[in-house]
């Protein structure tokens, strides 16, 4: 060891929060869209619960809704994990994503006619208890603009 130098890497170097930042925002902005369009998604499921059944029966209706849904979920899933250290309950909400980022994931990895099929069994139960479900997209995004803006960080 004496006389070798030894280099250092910025690859190796912790990441300083300045350049975190502009990736945590874009997170925050990510989430927070995804909280309020659950909230509003809920105004409409009673103001207008058949605007909100045709709203769900879009999902996996063909293969191009499917794996722009699962896009889309990945995006949500992977801004709540890198948000969630400076989020209120950051373990809770780093399950959160994860679970959404997984499940995408395995999504994915399957044909659009599964989850097509899923949902059409499932899409009659959604419509019987459509405001249950409304209140629970409310309570979710509730939770998430909590977490977001009750957070301890710079978010």
């Amino acid at each position: 060891m004496h006389g070798t130098r030894v280099r250092s890497s910025k690859a190796f170097a912790p990441r300083r929060q300045s350049d975190a930042a502009p990736m945590s925002v874009v997170a925050a902005v990510v989430v927070v869209a995804f909280g309020l369009s659950l909230i509003a998604f809920t105004s409409v499921a009673f103001a207008k619960p058949a605007i909100a059944e045709r709203f769900l029966s879009a999902f996996a209706s063909s293969a191009r809704t499917h794996y722009v849904e699962q896009v889309v979920r990945l995006l949500i899933g992977a801004a709540l994990v890198v948000l969630s250290p400076t989020m209120w309950q950051p373990k809770m909400f780093w399950l959160f994503g994860w679970a959404i980022v997984v499940s995408s994931a395995v999504l994915l990895c399957f044909p659009w006619q599964w989850h097509h099929r899923l949902g059409e069994r499932l899409l009659p139960l959604l419509v019987r208890h459509l405001r249950l479900y409304a209140g629970g997209s409310f309570a979710f995004g509730a939770l998430l603009l909590y977490g977001v803006f009750a957070g301890g960080g710079a978010a």
